[in-house]
């Protein structure tokens, strides 16, 4: 009886918390039905909203308006280029606004303000987070600092419809056995992915440095899942093999429609998924190119503004590698990893790190690295993953340069 009483009030609680998030869910609905009447199947976007009273105000534009503000911003003095300026600020920054703040770019954009009229009091029964999430689904973001992943089937177009399938499966599972061997080192990666019909764009939905090198680590994972079944493989084409691209820079994200509604996962579009293509065309079997950046991150830590090169990246990459010691790969912890850029052996058992630069098919250049990651497993064979300088003969560049000095690996 005693424990009956002592456990009452926890019963409570949870009953408590069941009943805020589905009214909480019902508030969500609620939302959901007037802002799908503001899109009108995709024709509107939704551009920022705030609170008033049980209601949203929120901004609403044609879609097609936004070529139109971008490009009377780059080529106009005045109104014009507030306009596009409005536009970058909305499309980059958080969705949800101050109100003074709100009626100024109504005005600039030249279009009203829309008022929603709810059954529930916005911030106060549903959270400003969980309410900016939702109208996100209904606009267009642009993010100039993300790091996004390409994994690429070699040969992918010469295989029967049956292996196709069977190795985007493989490929699948590989990143979803990466995701939970990472929670169960407690580092929590909100992974996105979208099919690029013969592989996936894998990234992040958190922007941080810590959230860029999660992803990095979490690719690792997913080549040592992917190399694994390789070997395990009865049959040559059970298990892909791949060409995989890593670049940290700017994209659009939306969200498709599906039926009449749009999706619940993110899309993404932009500098560094055409980055990513392009290596990728130019990448040997089983190699690992990291593209050539110097992007601005929020540290997670600090909140501050940090901005890191490719080399610099890695370094921290490197530094964090401890974090997935112990791991299980097939039966056998995880002893070390080293993950590095290649470049020619020097005389002090360092090395010079190589800068490449390739050309795609339209004839534009971009300068990429070759990278490596050895896996050292307690009781098992070593997983090496990439290719060694010495194995790129083959490799396509237009010409290599010293970037910097590594470390023997």
């Amino acid at each position: 009886m005693a424990d009956d009483i002592k456990k009452a009030p926890e019963i409570e609680q949870e009953a408590a918390a069941t009943v805020d998030h589905d009214d909480q869910q019902r508030h969500l609905a609620a939302l959901d039905v007037e802002l799908h009447r503001l899109w009108s199947l995709g024709r509107n976007l939704i551009l920022a909203w705030t609170a008033r009273g049980r209601g949203l105000d929120v901004l609403v534009i044609p879609h097609y308006t936004l070529i139109a503000f971008a490009g009377i911003g780059a080529e106009e003095d005045g109104g014009g280029t507030r306009q596009g300026a409005v536009i970058e600020e909305l499309i980059t920054g958080a969705k949800h606004l101050e109100p003074a703040r709100l009626a100024e770019a109504a005005e600039t954009l030249d279009y009203e303000i829309q008022h929603i009229e709810l059954p529930f009091e916005p911030g106060v029964d549903v959270p400003d987070e969980v309410l900016e999430m939702a109208i996100k689904r209904f606009g267009i973001s642009y993010v100039e600092d993300r790091a996004v992943a390409l994994f690429d089937i070699v040969g992918f177009s010469l295989l029967s419809p049956l292996e196709q399938v069977t190795q985007l499966n493989s490929l699948a599972y590989s990143l979803n056995s990466a995701y939970a061997k990472l929670l169960k080192k407690r580092i929590d990666i909100s992974f996105a992915r979208t099919t690029t019909g013969d592989g996936f764009y894998i990234w992040n939905r958190d922007r941080s440095v810590q959230a860029n090198v999660n992803l990095y680590h979490f690719m690792h994972l997913v080549l040592a899942d992917n190399a694994i079944a390789r070997r395990k493989s009865q049959h040559s084409n059970m298990s892909p093999l791949l060409r995989t691209c890593f670049h940290i820079g700017g994209h659009y994200e939306f969200y498709q429609s599906e039926g009449l509604s749009p999706t619940i996962y993110s899309y993404i579009v932009g500098d560094v998924t055409i980055e990513l293509a392009r290596m990728s065309e130019r990448a040997m079997p089983g190699q690992v190119l990291v593209g050539d950046f110097f992007a601005p991150m929020p540290d997670g830590m600090t909140g501050d503004e940090i901005r890191l090169d490719t080399t610099g990246f890695i370094e921290r990459t490197q530094s964090t590698l401890s974090s997935l010691e112990g791991l299980v790969l097939s039966e056998d912890g995880i002893e070390s990893i080293k993950c590095y850029l290649t470049g020619a052996k020097l005389a002090n058992e360092g090395f010079g790190i190589k800068r490449y630069r390739i050309s795609d098919k339209h004839g534009r250049t971009r300068d990429v690295y070759n990278a490596k990651v050895n896996i050292y497993r307690t009781s098992a064979d070593p997983v090496f993953l990439g290719l060694q300088t010495e194995d790129l003969t083959a490799f396509e560049v237009v010409e290599e340069e010293f970037a910097g000095f590594g470390y023997d690996a």
